[in-house]
């Protein structure tokens, strides 16, 4: 089925455009951006139960933006008024010229931006899902999470580990968005899902976290797979209770797809966010078209490369979503960039303008940032460590945009000695390394490859949005502590 684009956003439409012509009197450029995003969170735990309707995504309300002499202001508002765009009018174009009268009197030196363009273009999307957030069977999802955590605990007693609880966390999200200027009309509806599966399991000498995740562009269908979670969970919680402390030292690795994924949001995903080269924050403004990594290491961004939780048709400044070659073949060809900073750094936008929410500024962010697939298979990269490790599960991680400094908090390390696994597990782990010198050591790279987009990602400390990341097994040379 299709996903429905929001009624709510059709009624007002109208009432939004007679709004824009209004503003264009006065400003030299005008958009709105509306969104109406419905969806749900459940919570399930052996001690509590928790509905709620809200997700990250969730929101109804709209942003207007617009510019006069070089300089830009938007004002946010909800509960729009179709049929009284003159009074509307009136309230936010004194909002709009109280704060470009303010930049004006503070002195302000503004980038040297122009006007953004605004050629006609009209968009309709309504992408594919099998079930709605809004009409899902709330108290019945509700029992059958519940009883997959009652198999966590049965199932974990039954492998002799001490379950303390097991979580099941499940949200689904329906967005809706809709894009307007002078000349332009773009209207999206799709809709993501994400699941965690978690135990909390005692050891003799430690408790330990061991989850597992899913996400997609789908429904609520998602979490009927849920329960089929339980094993890896258990496996993980073995392991963990079981893991000992690991050497500090250089070693030969292999990532797993998920830690793949995080180097990659973490080495050159913040690092070729655009809006940072226009303040001189990046150190990668000064590598395009040089070697950051091996030849295996090529990567790809944006919204079209996958398809998870971020793979939508436009961005939050209407841009067509895009799939940019960041890195190819280890060399660095470009970055991501919102509307405003492409303007002010002389290139094309990339579809990566995202706003945390209505009332939110819009920033360069990354949605699905992937490394491609190679040629070997698993089994070839661990024959081919004398002595290293295997690096599944992430819990953190940060890097150094400035400077390319990276630090990656994993979950657990798998001993290989003389191209075998040993069954020896090292828990927790911290990945730390220079980012040209950590691609610049990759030498096999897996034929498969996954994405996962549970979680979120923040623009310093703050400002969360949705992303995806992922890729094939990567054998590198990194340091562990």
């Amino acid at each position: 089925m299709k996903a429905p684009f929001s009624a709510y956003l059709r009624r007002i439409a109208p009432g939004l455009k007679e709004l824009i012509g209004l503003l264009r009197q006065r400003y030299d450029y005008v958009s709105v951006l509306s969104s109406d995003s419905a969806g749900f969170s459940v919570s399930i735990s052996q001690r509590a139960k928790s509905v709620t309707r809200e997700t990250m995504a969730t929101e109804r309300g709209t942003v207007v933006r617009v510019c006069r002499n070089g300089l830009y202001a938007e004002a946010a508002f909800t509960g729009f008024d179709p049929a009284n765009a003159a009074a509307a009018f009136e309230t936010i174009a004194g909002e709009l010229d109280d704060q470009l009268d303010l930049l004006n009197a503070a002195g302000v030196k503004p980038y040297e931006t122009g006007i953004l363009p605004d050629e006609t273009r009209t968009v309709f999307v309504e992408m594919e899902t099998s079930r709605l957030p809004e009409e899902e069977d709330i108290s019945s999802l509700v029992d059958r999470l519940s009883a997959v955590s009652d198999k966590g605990m049965e199932e974990g007693k039954s492998k002799s580990l001490n379950m303390i609880d097991c979580m099941v966390r499940a949200s689904s999200t329906h967005i809706c968005k809709m894009f307007l200027t002078e000349h332009q009309d773009l209207r999206q509806s799709y809709v993501f899902s994400e699941g965690m599966c978690a135990g909390l399991v005692a050891g003799d000498e430690r408790t330990d976290f061991a989850y597992t995740s899913l996400s997609g562009r789908s429904g609520p269908e998602l979490f009927d797979s849920m329960a089929e979670k339980i094993p890896e969970v258990i496996r993980i919680a073995k392991d963990l209770v079981s893991a000992e402390r690991v050497e500090p030292g250089e070693y030969d690795v292999i990532t797993s797809p998920e830690v793949t994924g995080l180097i990659a949001h973490e080495a050159f995903g913040h690092g070729v966010e655009m809006d940072m080269f226009v303040k001189g924050r990046a150190l990668g403004a000064d590598y395009i078209g040089k070697r950051v990594g091996s030849d295996l290491v090529t990567m790809h961004e944006g919204a079209l490369c996958a398809v998870d939780v971020t793979s939508y048709a436009f961005d939050d400044e209407g841009t067509p979503a895009g799939d940019v070659t960041e890195i190819d073949r280890g060399i660095l060809r470009g970055g991501i960039c919102d509307a405003l900073s492409a303007l002010r750094l002389g290139v094309k936008p990339t579809g990566n303008g995202k706003r945390e929410n209505f009332a939110h500024k819009v920033y360069t962010r990354m949605t699905n940032t992937v490394f491609d697939s190679g040629t070997s298979t698993l089994e070839e990269m661990i024959s081919s460590i004398e002595k290293g490790y295997l690096l599944e599960g992430m819990q953190s991680g940060m890097e150094d945009p400035k400077h390319w400094g990276i630090q990656c908090i994993l979950d657990r390390g798998y001993e290989i000695l003389n191209g075998k696994l040993t069954g020896k597990v090292v828990s927790p782990l911290v990945m730390t390394g220079y980012v040209p010198d950590l691609l610049g050591s990759v030498s096999m790279v897996s034929a498969d490859r996954q994405i996962f987009g549970a979680g979120g990602c923040g623009k310093g400390h703050k400002e969360w949005v949705k992303v995806a990341d992922g890729g094939p097994y990567l054998k590198a040379k990194v340091r562990l502590g």
